[in-house]
């Protein structure tokens, strides 16, 4: 009993100590916290000032035998009162911020958290009600100790308090950078939305492998059990997208109900395989909740890194002829940009392939919300681009393989089609620097938000459509480099 009674004494003046501490050194966190479970503003401040002390206070009275049954009784009103507020929330379907450990560990209250406080007010009630008294002073037992004895203690103590340390900078540092990376995706995607170009940035030594060179191929085991090869997921003859996650990564996990959408809506024309760290019982818990298929586990960093991903999440398109068809995108605000673009989609069979658009052959062309750019950085209306004469619309990227594959018959056609090459202008992804280096003579667009090609059911690139010079458009979509071509060299309709 008295063995019994020590452990359990030990257990909850660690909990509360290590709680008190950290709340003390974010004061400002555990008012707000206080404040999340609907204490009013007036008493949440002092409330969430008192309590830290309050904690720190029962630790102390755990450890010495004349006041240890006092600290289980300080320990269970705490707990009871946590537990509570935790009810309380989520009878109202709140889940505010706990505030558990302060910086060091939080997350919204829920049945978790609430079970937690459970099992610890059992061990509380334990040390107040058990037994004729509380088991020996800690504190006594320590001080009757010769030297020797009480110095590899402190110094046991002193290194487990230098790791515990050690392990919060380290959680501190992760949650902040997750934080800073959520920060700038959302920069990312209101600069993408007003039409403002993002330069591609990769890591040092994180190019990878050159875009239309053969992928590098893995044998991974999928977490149904089998192996899975990039030679298997390109078997149905459809592109690949790897999104590359790691354990512990929160853009990742923000990332993983985008992806499962991607898989679901885009199965008929892309293969999305998610390749991550992490335990398996971990992963199985993330297919569950987002619906996720194609996912398999890698132990080390083998793969990512022949592919250059050494940041997470990143992403990599490979083509059906197995031959990289994108840069590494890094990030979620990227990874969607490289869906968008639809790097590597293939076109069909070498024949014209033309896809309905949405704006129906005859209606106006829509004037998206994010104006394009010309390559001097000046904003410009379609309206204005297609000057009121016919236009044969080019949907391009400089990212994009087929495209960079493409360029060749496409300044050969230029050269070609004399005066009918007038009518051609490009509506292209990538900064203008990349753009002029392609030698095309036509007029250039930059629509990074892809937003013309969208209003028009464009998908990928490269992808053309004719407009007539009414401004309506005139054509189906032509997707791929012969259907582009086709419908550049067939007569006006």
């Amino acid at each position: 009993m008295d063995a019994a009674l020590v452990l359990s004494r030990l257990v909850l003046a660690a909990v509360f100590a290590v709680a008190g501490a950290a709340k003390l050194a974010d004061m400002a966190g555990s008012r707000a916290a206080v404040a999340g479970f609907g204490v009013p503003e007036r008493l949440a401040v002092p409330l969430g000032t008192l309590l830290p002390f309050a904690e720190l206070a029962t630790a102390a009275l755990l450890l010495a035998a004349a006041t240890a049954r006092a600290g289980g009784v300080a320990a269970l009103a705490l707990l009871a009162l946590f537990g509570v507020g935790i009810a309380a929330s989520m009878a109202r379907g709140k889940a505010p911020d706990c505030h558990c450990f302060g910086q060091l560990h939080s997350e919204p209250a829920g049945p978790r958290t609430l079970a937690r406080n459970v099992v610890l007010a059992g061990v509380a009630g334990f040390v107040a009600f058990a037994g004729a008294d509380a088991g020996p002073g800690i504190v006594e037992e320590i001080g009757s100790l010769d030297a020797g004895a009480a110095a590899a203690i402190a110094s046991g103590l002193a290194l487990v308090l230098l790791v515990a340390g050690g392990v919060a900078g380290l959680l501190s540092l992760l949650r902040q950078n997750g934080r800073l990376l959520l920060r700038i995706e959302a920069l990312e995607a209101a600069l993408k939305a007003r039409g403002i170009p993002i330069p591609a940035v990769s890591a040092p030594g994180a190019e990878g492998p050159p875009v239309g060179s053969t992928a590098p191929d893995f044998e991974l085991p999928g977490l149904d059990g089998g192996v899975v090869t990039l030679r298997s997921l390109l078997s149905a003859g459809r592109p690949a997208l790897l999104v590359f996650t790691s354990p512990g990564c929160a853009p990742c996990d923000e990332l993983m109900p985008q992806v499962a959408t991607w898989q679901r809506e885009l199965a008929a024309g892309l293969t999305v395989a998610v390749i991550g760290g992490g335990a398996h019982d971990e992963s199985r818990e993330k297919v569950e909740e987002h619906g996720l298929a194609n996912v398999l586990i890698e132990e080390g960093r083998d793969v990512a890194n022949r592919y250059g991903a050494r940041a997470t999440p990143s992403a990599v398109m490979v083509g059906a002829d197995g031959r990289l068809a994108s840069a590494v995108a890094a990030g979620g605000a990227a990874i969607s940009a490289l869906v968008e673009r639809g790097d590597g989609v293939p076109s069909g069979e070498p024949e014209v392939v033309r896809v309905r658009p949405a704006a129906a052959v005859g209606s106006q062309v829509p004037e998206p919300d994010a104006a394009a750019r010309d390559l001097d950085g000046a904003e410009v209306s379609i309206r204005d681009a297609l000057g009121g004469r016919e236009r044969l619309l080019l949907f391009w990227d400089t990212h994009c393989g087929y495209c960079r594959r493409m360029l060749a018959d496409l300044r050969e056609w230029e050269r070609e089609a004399g005066e009918r090459a007038a009518t051609l202008l490009v509506i292209s992804g990538g900064d203008a620097e990349e753009n002029r280096a392609q030698g095309i003579s036509a007029p250039i667009l930059l629509d990074d938000a892809f937003a013309i090609g969208q209003s028009l059911g464009v998908r990928g690139t490269p992808s053309a459509v004719r407009v007539d010079a009414q401004g309506r458009v005139a054509s189906d979509v032509a997707v791929g480099a012969d259907a582009v071509l086709a419908l550049a060299r067939a007569p006006s309709p």
